[in-house]
């Protein structure tokens, strides 16, 4: 992991910029991380993940939970959902 650590940051960083990740950071205790992550779909956000460097290092995988955040914190209002009807 720490070989392409300096890649993943890089990632990560890219995705912030974009707008696509909103937080991240390692599991307690460390075996693993989470990504908050917004897209327009599923298949959007699993492509994505493909290109990370641990990804394509072999060294995790990703499991992508998707939801609808119907309730937000206010700096999170434009990601407010609703449910379909």
């Amino acid at each position: 992991m720490d070989a392409v650590l300096a890649q993943h940051i890089e990632w990560l960083d890219a995705h912030y910029a974009a707008g696509t990740f909103l937080a991240s950071g390692r599991k307690v205790p460390r075996d693993g991380g989470v990504i908050l992550a917004v897209g327009e779909d599923r298949a959007l956000i699993e492509a994505l993940v493909a290109t990370d460097p641990f990804v394509r290092a072999g060294l995790t995988e990703y499991r992508v939970t998707e939801f609808l955040a119907t309730t937000t914190a206010e700096v999170l209002a434009a990601h407010r959902r609703q449910l379909p009807a």
